[in-house]
């Protein structure tokens, strides 16, 4: 009699370690998750910084590109509104915003004044090193979701998501096509 009373308590304890173990992980990878979203938190807000100030650069030089400043002003704006929207409506805004970017910088090239500028050649210089800190903390942030999503799915670690109620993430992606593919560069 005592020989099956252990091994049913042994059993119990084990399967109690089992969904212990499951359910740790799912919140370390939730925890994760949190942390890879804040780090792209941190350098967008570094980025939208920065392109307020390349934008109060260049506005005496471009006087006659007053729309495209307005157009990254307002792309900046809704930028800054979507922080705490989560990753697919932030991917939307920080799309709006590279694309307004990109017209910029072209439109830069027309003024030598402004290309011969240390401040504007500085604040550009530094946006992009900022464009591959925010790609960077996108590939950290999309792997641990990968990684939270994947546990959430695969049995037997979903029945106790499902119990506990841990989420599927969003990943943070362009939404536009055209960003998706390499800029033509032409001399």
């Amino acid at each position: 009699m005592l020989v099956p009373a252990l091994v049913v308590a042994a059993v119990l304890v084990l399967a109690l370690v089992w969904f212990i173990s499951i359910y740790n992980r799912l919140v370390r990878l939730r925890n994760l998750k949190e942390e890879g979203w804040s780090g792209i938190d941190v350098q967008l807000k570094r980025r939208h910084d920065l392109v307020g100030n390349l934008v109060n650069t260049v506005k005496g030089y471009m006087t006659h590109e007053r729309g495209l400043l307005e157009e990254v002003a307002r792309c900046r704006s809704m930028c800054q509104q979507s922080v705490g929207a989560g990753p697919a409506e932030a991917g939307r805004a920080e799309g709006m915003l590279t694309q307004a970017l990109g017209r910029l910088f072209a439109v830069m090239e027309n003024y030598p004044d402004l290309k011969a500028h240390t401040n504007s050649m500085h604040l550009q210089t530094e946006l992009s090193g900022l464009e591959e800190a925010i790609q960077m903390a996108r590939r950290y942030y999309n792997g641990t979701v990968r990684d939270l999503n994947t546990a959430i799915e695969l049995f037997p670690s979903n029945m106790v998501a499902s119990m506990f109620r841990f989420a599927k993430a969003e990943y943070f992606e362009l939404d536009n096509v055209e960003e998706r593919q390499a800029p033509v560069v032409q001399f």
